[in-house]
């Protein structure tokens, strides 16, 4: 796609973008050529994967790929198709196989490091001596690998690009942010789990508008206001735990953003959320005064949503959620809700945190169920002759961006704002380009 034509699509001077972008069949495989077979991309957590030999089937973009655990611990990312004829290797959407065999033919593969020098790589084969006499070259016929995969305190990112950068390089200071939803609640390192597996299903959207809807779109709580007055918070108030001094952050040349509070070192006074539930109350004061022995002083963040480029978002306080927006078609995506806990916290507080997740999030939350429909309704009212020819408007805050202190590369224009969306396109635009990884984490962290 050409730069002027990418300047017709999205116009970062003028706060404009094309509503070609989100319905556009064209446009949509050029994304996953340009995007998906780049960036960084969430594949999941490690507690789906627990035991050697465990595999949960994701996606990669409109890639089918196998999270799974080797028989050496290591976590592995292998593309779910035969290198033969292409069949699907995992059909359900976990399990435990030591190899991985293919109904159709039956070629068989392993990732046991004794077995193979690679993962994936082609050990079984069907007449092997009789048929192929023995000449078929196996280490070339293994399964497709991505070319770098990370475990970032249980969640599980990789890229099928062998140039892109460091995963702690492509986030920039939103690892912040990231972190401060995979960390312990009393401060500590990672300690989170998945509870309760996977929320799946699929609506009639484009995956760009449920990104760009917690890439720190504070404007749209209009549509929550019947929620607040329910009062389906974990306190029987509002929706969620307030988020205090809350500002949109966008991190401006990364496409990352969020809604949250920016670094401090002195920590709100402990503000009672679980008056229905004493021992919940009790185990969130004692991990707030654990947090305060520990990091008192410290910089530190957190935050209520953010969405790191181009299709994940986080859920940083509660409800603690991961979502991914998976592209099925330039009007159809599929969610995923991942719920998160701390690992060590007793069954009631799992409980309560449970039950006050599915009130909110997934297909029958009812935020959830909010934002839907408003993502179906937008897409379906811009496929139209006439409505396509249409730019939609993100003019807010333009020209008023301030440096976030202590965040490399991050502005702020105050809460409500499109700076971050702005962003978020002005990213979407540089990897449409075919722009290099040089050019794109040119200045990206300063």
């Amino acid at each position: 796609m050409s730069q002027a034509s990418l300047r017709n699509l999205v116009d970062g001077e003028t706060g404009t973008v094309s509503r070609e972008v989100y319905v556009n069949d064209t446009i949509f495989t050029q994304e996953m050529e340009q995007i998906f077979s780049r960036a960084w991309l969430f594949v999941g957590h490690e507690s789906m994967v627990p035991n050697p030999d465990d595999y949960f089937v994701s996606r990669m973009g409109t890639d089918s790929v196998i999270l799974t655990r080797d028989r050496q611990g290591e976590i592995q990312v292998l593309l779910n198709s035969c290198l033969h004829r292409g069949m699907k290797l995992c059909r359900y959407d976990h399990g435990n196989n030591r190899t991985f065999t293919c109904p159709y033919h039956g070629w068989s593969y392993s990732t046991d490091g004794r077995l193979v020098e690679k993962a994936g790589e082609l050990v079984g084969v069907p007449g092997y001596k009789t048929h192929y006499f023995s000449e078929l070259d196996k280490q070339a016929w293994g399964l497709k690998t991505v070319a770098k995969v990370v475990n970032y305190k249980g969640s599980i990112w990789a890229t099928w690009d062998a140039d892109a950068p460091s995963f702690e390089d492509y986030l920039g200071d939103m690892r912040l942010y990231l972190d401060f939803a995979l960390d312990h609640r009393d401060g500590r390192e990672g300690g989170s789990e998945m509870i309760g597996g996977v929320q799946k299903w699929r609506i009639p959207c484009n995956w760009k508008t449920a990104a760009e809807n917690f890439n720190a779109d504070l404007y749209h709580d209009i549509s929550h206001r019947s929620v607040d007055i329910v009062g389906i918070g974990p306190g029987g108030k509002g929706r969620r735990d307030p988020t205090p001094n809350r500002v949109s952050i966008s991190f401006k040349n990364l496409g990352h953003g969020l809604v949250g509070r920016a670094p401090y070192t002195e920590e709100n006074p402990y503000a009672p959320l679980y008056g229905k539930y004493p021992e919940v109350e009790a185990y969130y004061r004692q991990v707030y005064e654990d947090r305060e022995q520990r990091l008192g002083g410290k910089m530190r963040v957190l935050h209520s949503v953010g969405t790191i480029f181009p299709n994940m978002a986080i859920h940083g306080r509660q409800p603690r959620t991961i979502a991914v927006f998976h592209p099925i078609s330039a009007t159809e995506t599929e969610m995923w809700r991942i719920y998160l806990v701390d690992k060590d916290a007793p069954a009631a507080v799992k409980e309560a945190a449970r039950a006050y997740y599915l009130r909110y999030s997934g297909p029958g939350g009812m935020t959830e169920s909010d934002d839907m429909e408003n993502w179906c309704y937008a897409t379906e009212s811009s496929t139209g002759t006439i409505a396509r020819t249409l730019a939609y408007n993100y003019q807010m805050g333009m020209g008023h961006e301030q440096p976030v202190p202590g965040l490399k590369g991050a502005v702020t224009t105050g809460e409500f704002t499109e700076e971050t969306n702005r962003n978020y396109y002005v990213r979407w635009a540089a990897f449409m380009a075919g722009t290099s990884w040089t050019d794109l984490m040119a200045g990206a962290n300063d």
